[in-house]
């Protein structure tokens, strides 16, 4: 497969200065000396002229002759080639392509809504300019694809998928580096160097993100409840060792076990506990 060649073309400058000698002077010889003959030296000079090209820095010139691949130019400044040269430009700086989230099923067929970012420059112009139809069309579409397929190979959280040591909500560097060698082997045949991709939205779809944002609250609900159950356990055990290693009160099992159930009312409750005074016995 043929590759990038390098062409480097004449200093435009002094192309420029040889060609304005030839025309003017031909066409002062035409006006003051009628050397009719001169005239074909003004139209070679005209034509001549269409050989210049400027390339600003970071761009570059692609030159194909009747069809034929003649090399890039990829050094700025004002240069002159073949007049018969088709230049096809193309921008060697970095782009960025910031997609709207697209919906797709995660791993286990939740339909979530999913967006990457994309920075990349055309490193191989002849792979771009001949080796796909459109190379910008080309990698919007191939950078969608690759996130499609990797949006389908990890669920989006653990919920349904418990064994699942790496989301897609959670997986961040990894996710993001296997995306972007993704990305970079589809775009390899277009000549393209992808820089840096990553996931920048990512969300259930609207049909379910209610009821996944109910099951989320419960879940952290649930882990909250345990910790409070376990602390209030720890604080009723530290309790009665108290009492009972400082002889401060005598508790049978039945007194016990309502101190047990009072502390656990009072250490669980949504509410900040409301104390009522025993104003007679302890057993009325």
């Amino acid at each position: 497969m043929e590759q990038e060649k390098t062409y480097k073309g004449m200093n435009g400058f002094a192309m420029l200065t040889i060609l304005l000698i030839l025309f003017i002077g031909s066409i002062v010889g035409i006006i003051l000396a009628k050397m009719v003959p001169l005239l074909a030296i003004t139209l070679i000079s005209a034509f001549l002229s269409i050989g210049f090209v400027i390339v600003n820095p970071n761009e570059s010139s692609v030159l194909v002759l009747f069809g034929a691949y003649k090399g890039t130019i990829k050094q700025y400044g004002f240069f002159w080639v073949n007049p018969f040269f088709v230049k096809k430009k193309i921008s060697l700086r970095a782009r960025n392509f910031d997609s709207d989230p697209i919906k797709v099923n995660d791993k286990v067929g939740n339909p979530i809504k999913i967006g990457v970012v994309l920075v990349w420059k055309v490193d191989e112009t002849f792979r771009a300019a001949f080796q796909v139809d459109d190379f910008q069309h080309f990698v919007l579409v191939q950078s969608e694809a690759a996130l499609r397929k990797i949006a389908g190979a990890y669920p989006y959280d653990n919920f349904e998928d418990e064994d699942a040591d790496l989301t897609l909500r959670s997986g961040g560097e990894q996710i993001n580096h296997e995306l972007e060698k993704e990305i970079a082997e589809r775009l390899e045949l277009a000549g393209i160097h992808v820089i840096e991709a990553r996931i920048n939205y990512i969300a259930y779809a609207e049909e379910i993100a209610s009821a996944m944002l109910r099951r989320q609250q419960a879940s952290a609900i649930i882990a909250a409840r345990e910790k409070i159950v376990e602390g209030a356990v720890g604080m009723v055990d530290m309790a009665l060792k108290q009492f009972e290693g400082k002889d401060v009160i005598t508790l049978d099992e039945e007194s016990k076990a309502a101190m047990v159930s009072n502390l656990m009312v009072v250490l669980c409750s949504d509410e900040a506990a409301r104390p009522i005074v025993n104003a007679g016995t302890l057993n009325h």
